[in-house]
């Protein structure tokens, strides 16, 4: 819930959301008329790229520990 502060805040908002959909059906122009009435473009479907071949890597050698020098 909102302050109480707030009420007169939403109530100016609630008024200018309302006034701006009577001038839209006022006008005559539809929202969801338009999204309907663009063409859809076909998908079409995408290209399979062959699968990547892995290269084993050669594992290098461990290197033999150094003698110890007494």
């Amino acid at each position: 819930m909102g302050q109480q502060l707030n009420k007169i805040v939403k109530r100016r908002r609630l008024k200018a959301y309302k006034d701006r959909k009577k001038a839209l059906v006022k006008s005559g122009a539809s929202r969801k008329a338009a999204v309907k009435s663009e063409p859809k473009a076909a998908k079409k479907p995408a290209a399979k790229k062959p699968a990547a071949k892995k290269v084993a890597k050669p594992v290098a050698a461990a290197p033999a520990p150094a003698p110890a020098a007494e």
